[in-house]
């Protein structure tokens, strides 16, 4: 049983009153015949027609009759007549209150029974007050869903004619564990996940234009692949069998590729049991594609297209500001080598530390922390975090990244220790990652099997030998270029939020005690 407090107390008791006098608090239907948004253009609309008298001294325009519906937002009583503003989904309104159109019972109803987030519908004509504010005149309206917990407020609000003070909902932890609340009361919020549809629809209409074919892979997979993560394990009773949940959609897009479908792309859900902080969330979503007769330049041209695409449809130009920064995606990246880079940030030319061991040791004299079981990529990849990502803030390319990180792609000709890889950058964090992929079968077995004894200490990076994608690709795999993308991040910075938490609707927190 919830322990109600006073407030919620007193709003059971008007729900109880409501059924007493034969009223349904929770109605089955509601009869709406224009949006707010929908209902002020229609009375623009006719207004630009007519400037008729209307009451209260203000304009009407030619008999526009709506019946809207919305939460009540502010509600003020003024004896005889009454104003409240309602909010939809496309928008806010006033509705103007007069005993001669509503009676004397409507009105004390309205009172007595309505409380501000109550959801009510409403039926009238509209008009202009002296004020200017379109308003529709009610003749008509009743409860659609009562309020039982008073929402929090986002700022303080006026009601009968006086300004209450609410506690805001402003705690980030409150607002993640109650979204409903944070999006009912913060118009900001909701606009942040308009923002990542529109981001969604525009990656979507952006790779469907380009001849990609949307498709679906597994989510439980047989054997978890296509990056370094620890996956989510959980078990199938019928089958008796362990499955995973998915971390990546790479293996399977890619045996799509030899099945002939040359261009493959898939936006969805990967999940990684892995640590939360402002950029990773356990549950998160990404975007693949696989390119036939692609490499990682051309996927490099490419993505600087697509994002390019995105922040103009999302924003409405090239140019965003994120954090302070103001980050420009409508030039060319800037294509960095990673070693280069390491070497000028770092101050450690990687390619005199051919072992793992040697460059530890330079790590350690420069003070550089080392894990002492990591091998040799993965030191280089701590130099990359440490020293060369938070330099990134404009949209950035790195490239060729070393081959024991990366066991999917392809090795540039002539140095075998070092692979055709980029990742993309902006704002100190990564966005993407994409390789040449490896079409060799007998290369990629000798990868999963030196993977499988560089990383054998390390559950986090290990990546199990699929049998079934090695038998894929003998049947011939065509060259070709992937990327992945973390959507999240894309739209932290379409959206200026600092945090991924504030860009996922429900995302992961620790259990309550």
């Amino acid at each position: 049983m919830p322990d109600y407090n006073k407030l919620e107390l007193t709003r059971l008791e008007k729900i109880e009153r409501l059924r007493a006098q034969g009223i349904d608090p929770y109605p089955s239907r509601a009869n709406r015949t224009h949006s707010t948004a929908a209902a002020l253009k229609a009375f623009e609309a006719g207004e630009r027609g007519s400037n008729e008298p209307g009451a209260m001294g203000g304009a009407v325009s030619p008999e526009v009759s709506a019946t809207l519906v919305g939460r009540l937002r502010a509600i003020r009583l003024m004896g005889k007549i009454a104003f409240a503003h309602i909010e939809d989904g496309a928008g806010r309104i006033q509705l103007f209150f007069r005993i001669n159109d509503v009676g004397e019972a409507g009105l004390a109803q309205l009172a007595n029974e309505f409380d501000l987030g109550d959801f009510i519908q409403a039926a009238g004509t509209l008009m202009r007050t002296k004020t200017g504010e379109i308003t529709l005149r009610v003749t008509a309206f009743h409860m659609l869903a009562k309020a039982v917990t008073p929402l929090p407020a986002a700022k303080d609000e006026e009601v009968n004619g006086e300004i209450v003070r609410h506690a805001a909902l402003t705690d980030p932890e409150t607002r993640y564990r109650q979204r409903y609340a944070d999006l009912a009361v913060n118009p900001e919020v909701r606009d942040i996940f308009r923002k990542r549809a529109a981001a969604v629809r525009a990656l979507r209409a952006f790779l469907d234009s380009h001849d990609f074919l949307e498709v679906e892979t597994p989510i439980l997979q047989p054997l978890y692949g296509g990056a370094a993560a620890r996956p989510f394990t959980t078990h199938h009773n019928q089958l008796h069998q362990d499955l995973y949940l998915r971390i990546s959609f790479e293996l399977y897009l890619k045996r799509l590729l030899v099945g002939g479908l040359e261009r493959v792309y898939e936006l969805g859900r990967d999940f990684r049991n892995e640590g939360v902080d402002r950029t990773h969330n356990p549950e998160f979503t990404m975007l693949e594609f696989y390119w036939a007769y692609a490499d990682y330049e051309q996927v490099m041209d490419f993505t600087e297209r697509m994002v390019r695409h995105t922040v103009e449809r999302v924003t409405g130009g090239a140019v965003v500001t994120y954090q302070g920064h103001t980050l420009n995606f409508g030039g060319r990246w800037p294509r960095m080598d990673l070693k280069e880079s390491v070497a000028e940030l770092a101050g450690i030319n990687v390619d005199d530390f051919p072992e793992a061991d040697s460059l530890r040791a330079e790590m350690k004299r420069r003070g550089i922390p080392a894990n002492p079981a990591a091998p040799r990529g993965k030191l280089i990849e701590g130099l990359v975090g440490e020293f060369v990502e938070p330099t990134l803030i404009q949209p950035a390319f790195l490239v060729d990244y070393p081959r024991d990180v990366s066991p999917l792609a392809k090795s540039r000709g002539g140095d075998p220790s070092t692979v055709e890889r980029f990742e993309g950058f902006a704002a100190g964090f990564e966005i993407c990652n994409a390789f040449t992929e490896l079409n060799d079968p007998l290369d990629q077995l000798a990868r999963f099997e030196e993977m499988a004894a560089a990383y054998a200490k390390d559950d986090e990076t290990r990546h199990p030998l699929d049998d079934d994608y090695l038998q894929a690709m003998r049947y011939g795999m065509p060259p070709n270029g992937g990327f992945g993308m973390g959507v999240d991040r894309l739209v932290m910075l379409l959206t200026d939020q600092a945090n991924i938490r504030e860009v996922l609707l429900f995302p992961h927190l620790r259990k309550t005690e």
